[in-house]
Parts: C-alpha cells; structure tokens; sequence
C-alpha cells in the first residue's frame, strides 16, 4: 500500500509564499502523473496541478501563474511552490495521482490571512 506524506503547511500573509513537499513509497513514482488536490472548509476536494512523468504540468485557473508544480523521481518527492498566496487558497492540501489511485495521506493544512 502506498503511503503519501505531506509537509510544508502553514500560516502565511497574503501575498506570501510556501513550498509543500510530498513524498510517496512507491519504486514505481517515476511512471505515475502526480497531483496536488485541495480542500478548502465545506467545499470539495479538487485538483489544482498535476504533472506527468516527463515534467508536462497543468493547473487549475484558479491557480495558474502563481503556483507551479514539480518532481524529483530520484526522491519519489512532488512540490508545490506556491507564490502570491490568496484567503481563498486556505486550505488542506494533498498529493496523490492525478486519478486518485492511493489512499490518502493526512495533508498539509495552508492558512493565508493576516
């Protein structure tokens, strides 16, 4: 069973910046497309950057030039650097594939207010 673990979280102004790492224990990381999902109080859970094995990423509107996603396969480690942080990006973050094929890890909790 693969196990995900989120780091990185904090409390932070707005217009800051954070960086999350996620780290999965698999041998296999390199050939997966790998996400990072938020869920923000009383809304669901949604992707907001993914990347593919060969470094290809997307992001949701929401996000687009302020967050960019990233991997290292040697470290089985994804990052989210995460730039010009909004109250509206308060939220648990969690990695896991683009299609959710492993059971979730605790997530990392992102607070931006002042």
């Amino acid at each position: 069973q693969v196990q995900l673990v989120e780091s990185g979280g904090g409390l932070v102004q707005p217009g800051g910046s954070l960086r999350l790492s996620c780290t999965a224990s698999t041998s296999r990381f390199n050939f997966y497309t790998m996400g990072w999902h938020r869920q923000a109080p009383g809304k669901q859970r949604e992707l907001v950057a993914h990347i593919t094995s060969s470094g290809s990423t997307n992001y949701a509107d929401s996000v687009k030039g302020r967050f960019a996603i990233s991997r290292d396969n040697a470290k089985n480690t994804v990052y989210l650097q995460m730039n010009s942080l909004k109250p509206e990006d308060t939220a648990v973050y969690y990695c896991n594939t683009a299609s959710v094929i492993w059971p979730w890890g605790q997530g990392t909790q992102v607070t931006v207010s002042s």
